[in-house]
């Protein structure tokens, strides 16, 4: 089957999937003759026993019947076309995301008995009426702080989607930490599991919106709504098996409470480390105003163009929350200039339908205006070369991450032309 005359008279190859492709070979009676399958998928690699037979070469079946348990796998947890159909960084993300997964599922579950015991599950003293004020409050509150939240920072959770994915976790973390302290201090209990309330609802809106945006990232062909399927079906089956070994964990822990604690910190510590590493693993080709600082810093010092994976590794993890740069992105007019003059100063000399503005307040010793005109100067050298770095190194420059607000503006063109 592998002889040199054979070699000559392949027809045709096919591949299923992501497996390697296989030849299709003109036997001596005029049938078709096809090669075993040789299937990689996570490092696996080598033929599958197989033989042609018939025309169709049924023997050396498909990669379903070659073997049943991968492809079974394949098909229920993995989106179709795996890994063509997702992004390179999908794997390692989800192998972390899994492990954060597992470890939340059991401090949750934690969190709950804490909770259950603080409103009085088990308690023949309790109240029904007040149990269930407590329930009814505690939601009421994170209802409120979900509607506040989503209009405070929606805005930014597509523009800092890693940071606000880290900040999420953490925050849960520390709302599961609430809920198991509160039976400690019954005087304040409904005041700490309505902050912790609050909190889940925080997480709930942030990490829901967060997953979205990387979900998008990851479906490599127009395939979200599979890539999104199959991340909840992985999730299911992790939180299943957390469900499971907390059934055996829950009778140690009400025996022990300082044991309660202890599991609890340790799943917080193996929780949080996940989560940074799911985090660190991705690679986004969308430019934000974090990972354009450091390329365009590193492109201004060296006069080339940094790669998504290095600007991604090197991007910090908590910028969302203390940023070292003001920049503003869509700007009332108005706020800006005051007089005719001021205008004019601002279009002077260039076509481009935008205008640059440096805050006086920040303004060194030369005029501000200078400052603006030779910035456009700057602009007109180094950006054409800028533009092209970015598309040779990978970046997607038909879109962005930077934070635009929705002012717009018109104004009478410059009667200058520019000398590019």
């Amino acid at each position: 089957m592998a002889g040199g005359a054979n070699l000559e008279a392949q027809l045709c190859s096919e591949q299923f999937g992501s497996g390697a492709a296989r030849g299709c070979l003109a036997a001596a009676d005029g049938s078709l003759q096809w090669e075993a399958w040789e299937w990689r998928w996570w490092g696996l690699s080598g033929p599958f026993p197989g033989r042609a037979r018939g025309r169709d070469g049924g023997g050396g079946g498909t990669p379903g019947t070659a073997s049943p348990r991968l492809s079974g796998l394949l098909v229920v947890f993995l989106p179709q076309g795996f890994p063509d159909s997702v992004s390179p960084d999908y794997l390692p993300y989800q192998l972390w995301d899994s492990v954060q997964a597992f470890a939340s599922s059991l401090s949750g579950s934690l969190a709950t008995h804490a909770v259950l015991l603080g409103i009085g599950v088990g308690n023949a003293e309790a109240s029904v009426s007040a149990a269930t004020a407590t329930w009814l409050v505690k939601d009421s509150t994170g209802m409120l702080g979900r509607i506040i939240f989503a209009w405070w920072k929606g805005s930014k959770l597509d523009c800092n989607a890693k940071q606000w994915r880290l900040f999420a976790d953490i925050l849960n973390d520390v709302a599961m930490f609430l809920e198991i302290m509160a039976p400690m201090y019954p005087i304040f209990f409904t005041m700490t599991v309505c902050i912790s309330n609050l909190a889940k609802c925080i997480v709930s809106v942030a990490g829901g919106a967060t997953r979205a945006a990387l979900t998008m990232h990851q479906a490599r062909r127009n395939n979200m709504a599979d890539v999104s399927a199959k991340d909840s079906s992985q999730e299911t089956l992790v939180n299943l098996a957390g469900l499971l070994v907390s059934l055996l964990m829950l009778p140690l822990v009400s025996a022990c409470p300082s044991f309660s604690l202890g599991c609890f910190f340790f799943l917080t510590a193996l929780h949080i480390y996940a989560n940074y590493r799911a985090v660190r693993a991705l690679v986004l080709e969308t430019l934000n105003e974090d990972r354009l600082r450091l390329v365009l810093k590193h492109f201004l010092q060296r006069g080339e163009v940094l790669d998504p994976t290095s600007a991604n590794q090197m991007e910090p993890l908590w910028t969302g929350f203390w940023p070292s740069l003001s920049l503003s992105l869509g700007v009332p007019l108005h706020r800006l200039i005051s007089s005719v003059f001021e205008l004019q100063q601002l279009v002077e000399g260039h076509q481009e339908p935008y205008l640059l503005h440096w805050d006086k307040s920040k303004s060194p010793d030369k005029e501000s205006w200078v400052i603006i005109k030779e910035t456009h100067q700057v602009l007109d050298k180094l950006f054409p070369k800028f533009l092209k770095g970015l598309q040779d190194a990978g970046w997607k420059t038909e879109k962005h991450q930077l934070e635009v607000d929705e002012w717009r503006a018109t104004w009478l063109p410059s009667p200058e032309k520019k000398i590019l």
